[in-house]
């Protein structure tokens, strides 16, 4: 199968935004919720790392629908390397010092929670990388810089 490189954009950004979305819906409207029993699935993974702060969680959740928006936005215009590629870095500006905090912090965790941490935070580092490295196709799309 030759799977195009703007397919793999498309599907990775819609991951990406779909993701965001879930956090950034639950984080900014239910705050208390998502506090208590993120990331769901019967997993609290954030109560061992601090205090509730409605203000702070309100704009993690604000924070990831912007993602969400930036990487809906990217996914209808997947043929648009610069674009795609401007979202890729902004996930990876957001993602990598987020996975470092928290390698950095796995000792809060016990069990399975240590890996799925890892795992679901490495997840949007590999998918910035993937985003930004994958060829781009052919032809442009739209204007370059400085022409009409």
């Amino acid at each position: 199968m030759n799977t195009s490189p703007t397919t793999v954009r498309r599907v990775l950004l819609g991951v990406l935004a779909l993701v965001a979305a879930y956090v950034g819906v639950w984080a900014a409207f239910l705050p208390t919720s998502w506090y208590r029993s993120f990331p769901g699935f019967g997993r609290h993974w954030l109560p061992p790392l601090g205090a509730y702060n409605e203000h702070l969680t309100r704009d993690v959740g604000a924070l990831y629908l912007a993602l969400a928006a930036l990487s809906a936005g990217a996914a209808w215009r997947a043929a648009d390397t610069y674009l795609v590629r401007l979202t890729a870095l902004v996930w990876l500006v957001f993602s990598v010092p987020h996975l470092v905090y928290h390698l950095r912090h796995l000792d809060m965790y016990t069990g399975v929670d240590q890996p799925l941490n890892v795992v679901a935070l490495g997840f949007f580092v590999v998918a910035g990388a993937v985003l930004l490295m994958l060829p781009g196709d052919p032809r442009p799309v739209g204007p370059r810089p400085g022409q009409g």
